[in-house]
Parts: structure tokens; C-alpha cells; sequence
């Protein structure tokens, strides 16, 4: 039986990674100037006429962005992410990445980062 897009999000959500879960933990319950920005969420796009879903690590709906946090598999899959984050950005979004690392190591700095990306953007 095929897998419903809302439970892969959920088991995604029970298994984050370090970085994943030290971002959500800086970023939940509006800490960011106030922007609400969700874990694990389905973009829904169409290709050759059949609805698709990625999966962002993080959203945020006012700002339209994705963020993504890459870690070491990122390295393999550079031109799948190049894509995905081109399609992505032809639905309207803008996308925003950090590395595990700079997550686990200088969150301050990420936070910046993001902070201005958010008001740039809105």
C-alpha cells in the first residue's frame, strides 16, 4: 500500500536529524520576528500530469521560503538538489539552505541569516 504524503511528513518529523532538530528548537512557536514556520512540509507540484510532492525540512507560508538544511548526503546529490530547488522556485518560493555544521555549531549566525532572508522576502 502506497504511503499518504501526511505520513511520510510525520515519520520525517519523529526522525529528524541533529541539525534538523536543533533548528526546530531555535525556530518553533513564532521565536523568529514572529514568522510561523513548519517542519516537514509537502510542496505540491505537477509533472507530466501526475501531482507530485518534496518534502521542505522547514516553511514558512508568509514569506513564501523553504528552508532546507543540508547535511553530508546533499553532497551526492547535487544536481537532484539543483533541480528540485529549481522547480521549487518556479512555484513561487524561495529557498534557503545552511549546512548542518554552521546549524550545529553557529546557530546565531543562521539565525541572521534567516532573519534577514524573512524580511528580505516578504
Amino acid at each position: 500500500m502506497k504511503e499518504d504524503i501526511r505520513d511520510v511528513c510525520r515519520r520525517f518529523r519523529k526522525n529528524q536529524t541533529k541539525a534538523e532538530k536543533a533548528f526546530w528548537k531555535v525556530v518553533r512557536n513564532r521565536q523568529v520576528d514572529g514568522y510561523k514556520i513548519l517542519r516537514q512540509y509537502p510542496i505540491r507540484f505537477e509533472w507530466n500530469d501526475q501531482i507530485r510532492f518534496f518534502i521542505a525540512d522547514f516553511y514558512c507560508h508568509e514569506a513564501k521560503m523553504v528552508i532546507e538544511i543540508d547535511g553530508g548526503i546533499n553532497e551526492s546529490q547535487k544536481e537532484y538538489d539543483k533541480l528540485r530547488e529549481h522547480i521549487i522556485e518556479s512555484l513561487g518560493f524561495h529557498v534557503i539552505r545552511f549546512l548542518n555544521n554552521d546549524v550545529l555549531n553557529y546557530i546565531d549566525n543562521v539565525l541572521v541569516r534567516l532573519k534577514d532572508a524573512l524580511s528580505n522576502n516578504n
